[in-house]
C-alpha cells in the first residue's frame, strides 16, 4: 500500500495561498493495467500500475458557500472524476516509456483546472520487483504548462436529443433510444406542456416551467430502465465519458448559471440549444416535432 506519510505530509507554499492547512481531495491505490516501460521486456504486455493523487486546492469561492460553510452541491468542488480522467485520458494517449512521463502529464492534465494549486502523484509498478517501484512527483500551478493539452475524446462525437411531448408516450421510443445510444455518448432532453398560470410572478413560473421538465425526465426514466435523470454538469460529464444514457433534469444548472443564462420565461425550446453550449455538443437530435429556438451553429436533425 502507498506510505500514509504521502497523504499526510505538509507541503510548500503555493504562490498566492495564504491558508495554514489547505483542502485536499486524493485518489489512493488505483490500479490499472498499463503497458509501460523502456525495457523490451516490458513491450507488449501490461502490467499493474499503482496511483496515488493528493490535489491541493483554492479557498472555495463566496458563491459556493452557504451560511453554514460549503454548500452541499456537486458542481462547486472539484470532482474525483479528475483525477480519475486525467490518469485514464494520459494513459489513452499511446504507449509511454517512463514513469515520470506518466507522472508529468496527469499533472498537467490536473492543474489546467481553475480551482487545483498543486498535485501530489506517486506511480508505482507493481509487477517488477517484490513489493514496489515507482516515482513521487509534486506540482504547482506556476510550474506547469497546459495550453497544448488534448481535450478528452470520445469514439463519436457526444449528442443532445430531445424528445417531444407525443413521442414520450410512443411504444417504440424504448428501442429507439436504445438504437441512439449505440451510435455514441447521448444526453436527452424531455420536452413537456407549458403550464402558465395567471399571475404568476416571472421567477416563479421559471420554476413550475423548469419542474415540469423535470417530472417528464422522471417518466421517460420510468419507462426505461437505462435512463438515468441527472441534474449537474459534473453528472453529465460523467454520463457522456462512461456510456451512460443521461436524462436531463434542468432547474438546477439552469437557476444556478452565472454566465449566459436562460432570462425570462423558458422552454424546452431554447434549453435544448442552451445545453448544446454549456457542455459543447454541436449535434442535436429531434424525436418527434421539437421547433428550436436559436441554433445558429448547431447541426440540428431528425430522427424519424
Amino acid at each position: 500500500m502507498t506510505n500514509a506519510a504521502a497523504l499526510s505530509a505538509p507541503s510548500p507554499e503555493v504562490e498566492g495561498d495564504t491558508r495554514a492547512a489547505p483542502d485536499r481531495i486524493f485518489l489512493k491505490d488505483h490500479v490499472v493495467d498499463v503497458e509501460i516501460g523502456a525495457f523490451q521486456a516490458e513491450r507488449g504486455i501490461t502490467q499493474r500500475v499503482r496511483f496515488t493523487l493528493i490535489a491541493e486546492l483554492m479557498p472555495a469561492p463566496r458563491a459556493a458557500l452557504s451560511a453554514h460553510g460549503p454548500r452541499d452541491d456537486v458542481d462547486t468542488i472539484l470532482s474525483y472524476d479528475v483525477l480519475l480522467d486525467a490518469i485514464h485520458d494520459e494513459i489513452a494517449g499511446g504507449r509511454i516509456n517512463l514513469l515520470e512521463t506518466l507522472a508529468e502529464g496527469i499533472a498537467a492534465r490536473v492543474l489546467v483546472h481553475a480551482g487545483v494549486t498543486q498535485i501530489q502523484i506517486v506511480i508505482e509498478k507493481l509487477d517488477r520487483v517484490p513489493g514496489s517501484l515507482g516515482v513521487d512527483i509534486t506540482r504547482h500551478r506556476p510550474r506547469t504548462i497546459v495550453s497544448d493539452l488534448a481535450p478528452a475524446t470520445f469514439v463519436s462525437a457526444p449528442r443532445l436529443a430531445v424528445i417531444s411531448q407525443a413521442t414520450l408516450a410512443a411504444p417504440d421510443l424504448p428501442d429507439r433510444l436504445a438504437a441512439l445510444a449505440e451510435g455514441g455518448p447521448l444526453i436527452l432532453c424531455v420536452d413537456a406542456p407549458a403550464m402558465p398560470e395567471a399571475g404568476l410572478p416571472v421567477p416563479v413560473q421559471r420554476r413550475v416551467d423548469l419542474l415540469s421538465y423535470e417530472q417528464a425526465a422522471w417518466r421517460l426514466a420510468a419507462r426505461d430502465a437505462s435512463c438515468v435523470v441527472v441534474d449537474s454538469r459534473t453528472e453529465l460529464d460523467w454520463g457522456l465519458r462512461n456510456g451512460q444514457i443521461s436524462v436531463w433534469a434542468p432547474s438546477k444548472m439552469v437557476v444556478d448559471a452565472r454566465e449566459n443564462a436562460p432570462s425570462g420565461p423558458v422552454s424546452m425550446a431554447m434549453l435544448v440549444p442552451w445545453l448544446a453550449r454549456q457542455m459543447a455538443i454541436g449535434k442535436i437530435l429531434t424525436l418527434g416535432t421539437v421547433a428550436l429556438e436559436d441554433t445558429a451553429g448547431l447541426d440540428v436533425q431528425a430522427d424519424d
